[in-house]
């Protein structure tokens, strides 16, 4: 280990609070709006300007570390060997120029392509999730996956997106989940989504399909931090490389696993 993994996780949340403070400088403001690869794959200025004062904070700490991130010139991949940062200013900008409260500030600190130590801000909400190695916290309060072992108890999430040829897949996870389910969630940010799962507000979080670091890293080392289970499509330890994301409490897992898998079961 390079650094004290508690040093990494006081500059984490000192860069997640900032980006997430920047960020809601612009919040339901005129604030400019770009599309990348679809119409509700949306960029802003407000994105950019987060993401800067992400880096610039975390670079006071450690000049010299990689910064994976999703906006501006940063790399796009997770290093295998030796320190890292993977940042995403707003997760969930969708709902953030819709001027819903419901996105992030996520930052996350790796060591050889695995997690150490995470934050994630909801400024909007007021809300700060964090998880170091030795347990997750909400706005410094200890918190933990839910209990709940009953399926038609427990409110899952189809997370992520699914690209418009893919469509179907989206279709069979989501009557999965409202078969096997007790409530269906669809919240629109997989960060948020992750915290909720590590504070027992979700059962699980699932997805058939390949994510972006900046959209998982930070969320899956607080749910494993608060006692949860994060797996891939095929029930493997998750790592940010694999397809498929399944974060659920452990009590109904299976049951998620499933529901995920029939993604792949309608693919064409």
């Amino acid at each position: 280990m390079t650094s004290d993994p508690a040093e990494r996780l006081a500059v984490a949340r000192e860069a997640a609070t900032a980006g997430g403070e920047r960020a809601l400088q612009d919040f339901r403001g005129d604030v400019a709006v770009e599309t990348k690869s679809g119409p509700t794959d949306y960029v802003t200025e407000a994105d950019r300007a987060a993401q800067r004062t992400v880096v610039e904070t975390i670079r006071d700490s450690f000049p010299d570390d990689p910064i994976v991130g999703e906006e501006d010139e940063t790399p796009n991949s997770v290093p295998e060997s030796g320190p890292a940062w993977v940042i995403d200013p707003i997760d969930g900008t969708a709902n953030y120029v819709r001027g819903m409260h419901c996105w992030t500030t996520a930052v996350a600190a790796v060591e050889d392509g695995e997690p150490v130590a995470a934050v994630i801000a909801a400024p909007a909400l007021g809300d700060l999730y964090a998880a170091g190695e030795d347990g997750a916290t909400r706005n410094g309060d200890r918190i933990s996956v839910a209990s709940r072992s009953d399926p038609q108890e427990a409110a899952v999430c189809p997370t992520l997106w699914w690209s418009r040829d893919r469509r179907e897949e989206f279709g069979a996870v989501a009557d999965a989940v409202v078969r096997s389910f007790g409530d269906c969630r669809r919240i629109g940010s997989a960060q948020y989504e992750l915290a909720l799962v590590a504070d027992g507000a979700l059962d699980a979080t699932i997805a058939n399909v390949f994510a972006s670091p900046w959209d998982t890293i930070a969320g899956a080392h607080v749910v494993r931090q608060a006692g949860g289970r994060v797996t891939d499509v095929e029930g493997e330890r998750w790592r940010h490389d694999a397809r498929g994301i399944v974060a659920s409490s452990g009590e109904i897992h299976d049951e998620a696993l499933e529901a995920t898998q029939a993604g792949d079961g309608a693919r064409q």
